[in-house]
C-alpha cells in the first residue's frame, strides 16, 4: 500500500474517534429523553434521528454541501471563527459523520435506558440521590452493554462511510481522502492489487466489529433489532 493508503487509514480511525466520542456527548441525553418522554410528538422526533437509516447518503451530503456553501451564514459564520472554509474540510466530514451515525448510537441507547427498572431509579431518589448521581451510579452499569454496542456501531459505520464524506469532503489525500474512498480511487485507477489489500482490511474489520456486537448481545439476553443493525448503504 502507498502512503496515500496509510495516511487513509489514520484519517479514517481519527475521523470514527472523534465522531463516536460527540455522538455519545449527544446520543445520550437524547436517548435517554426518549426513553423516558410521554410527549405526543416523540415519533417525530424519533423519526428524524432515523431518517438516516433510510435516506440515502448522497441526498444528506447533498444538502449538506448545500448549507456548507462559501455563501451560505454557517459557512460565513465558520469563516469567520476558524479563518478556514467549511465544505471540503475535515471538520464538514465530522459534522456530516454525526448526523448520518446518530441512530446508530442513539437506538441501542434508548433500548437499554428503557429496560431499566424504574422501582430502582424511585428507591435512589426517596433516599436523595440526584438525578446525574442515579444515573451514573444506576442507569450506565446496567447499561454498560449497550453504550459498547452503540460504541462499535458508531465507530464502525463511520469507518465504513462512503457516499455523504464522498459529497461534503471530496477526495483530497491527507485531508479528507478516508479509506472507503481511498479504496474506491484505487479501483478507478486499477490498482487492484492495494485494491485488495483495502477492501480485506475493511471485511476483516466489518466481521470483528459484528462478531463483537452479537456476543455482547448474548451476553446480555438482548436482542438487536433491524434498526441496530441495518443494512449498509452505498
Amino acid at each position: 500500500m502507498s502512503d496515500h493508503d496509510w495516511l487513509a487509514i489514520l484519517l479514517t480511525l481519527r475521523l470514527a474517534g472523534l465522531t463516536t466520542l460527540i455522538l455519545l456527548v449527544i446520543a445520550t441525553p437524547l436517548a435517554w429523553w426518549m426513553a423516558n418522554t410521554t410527549w405526543r410528538g416523540k415519533p417525530v422526533i424519533e423519526a428524524l434521528v432515523a431518517l438516516p437509516l433510510v435516506l440515502p447518503p448522497t441526498v444528506l451530503g447533498f444538502y449538506l454541501l448545500i448549507a456548507f456553501a462559501p455563501s451560505s451564514p454557517i459557512a460565513q459564520f465558520w469563516l469567520s471563527l476558524t479563518g478556514e472554509n467549511l465544505a471540503f474540510s475535515f471538520s464538514a466530514l465530522v459534522i456530516a459523520s454525526v448526523l448520518y451515525s446518530l441512530p446508530f448510537v442513539v437506538q441501542p441507547l434508548q433500548s437499554g435506558f428503557q429496560q431499566v427498572p424504574k422501582a430502582l431509579l424511585e428507591t435512589a431518589a426517596s433516599l436523595g440521590a440526584a438525578r446525574l448521581d442515579r444515573f451514573i451510579s444506576i442507569v450506565v452499569p446496567l447499561c454498560r452493554s449497550n453504550f459498547l454496542v452503540a460504541i462499535t456501531l458508531g465507530f464502525a459505520h463511520t469507518v465504513g462511510e462512503f457516499g455523504v464524506v464522498l459529497m461534503i469532503g471530496g477526495n483530497i489525500p491527507g485531508r479528507t481522502q478516508v479509506l472507503s474512498i481511498a479504496l474506491y480511487d484505487r479501483v478507478e485507477s486499477l490498482q487492484y492489487g492495494a485494491a485488495h489489500w483495502l477492501a480485506g482490511g475493511l471485511i476483516a474489520f466489518s466481521f470483528i466489529v459484528l462478531c463483537w456486537v452479537y456476543r455482547l448481545n448474548r451476553y446480555r439476553g438482548l436482542e438487536l433489532g433491524n434498526s441496530h443493525l441495518p443494512k449498509a448503504q452505498a
